[in-house]
């Protein structure tokens, strides 16, 4: 077998891949039900954050001391896996959202895949693979529930529910991008 091969058995990729897949079509036929209107941020937020939860688990192999002392460069397998990561789950929702109604943009699209798989990526460096998925599920559950974000500070904090071009959630999906994946590639997932 080849090295790819046994990576993305080793990281669960086939059985998340699925997940993703699965999480996107019911969510997409829940948003065809009519709960939430057009341009309503929450159900796309809700496809893309359980996409990026499902791939989080990938995000640690099954043994750690072998990552660790084995004698390739992890980091920028481990680069490319958190940012192939965010652009699966990007393409899901729009490949999903394209046999029938939109339910975002793809600029928002982008933008809330690549900051939900950052902010997964940090989830990994600082709790482990295993628990990578918290951050972005209490980051979305946060937005579902935060009060209308007049402030800079409110806006960063529910910057995944802004419309796409908003200069705090454009940054903070860069910022949280960048900072997860350099942090994930360079110490890998936590012990």
């Amino acid at each position: 077998m080849r090295w790819l091969t046994l990576y993305a058995r080793s990281r669960q990729v086939p059985a998340s891949l699925a997940a993703v897949v699965i999480s996107t079509v019911t969510v997409w036929a829940f948003a065809r039900g009519g709960s939430g209107g057009p341009g309503d941020p929450r159900l796309p937020a809700l496809a893309l954050a359980a996409g990026a939860m499902a791939l989080s688990t990938g995000l640690s192999g099954q043994d750690l001391a072998l990552d660790r002392t084995a004698a390739i460069r992890w980091a920028p397998r481990r680069a490319v896996h958190v940012l192939l990561a965010g652009a699966v789950v990007a393409v899901v929702l729009l490949v999903v959202q394209g046999t029938g109604e939109g339910l975002a943009t793809a600029g928002f699209v982008v933008r809330d895949s690549a900051g939900l798989m950052g902010l997964a990526a940090v989830g990994a460096a600082v709790c482990g693979g295993r628990y990578a998925w918290t951050l972005p599920f209490a980051w979305l559950s946060f937005s579902f529930v935060a009060p209308s974000p007049t402030s800079v500070p409110a806006r960063v904090a529910s910057w995944m529910l802004l419309p796409p071009g908003t200069a705090a959630g454009t940054w903070t999906a860069l910022v949280l991008t960048i900072a997860g994946t350099t942090a994930y590639a360079v110490t890998g997932p936590r012990r």
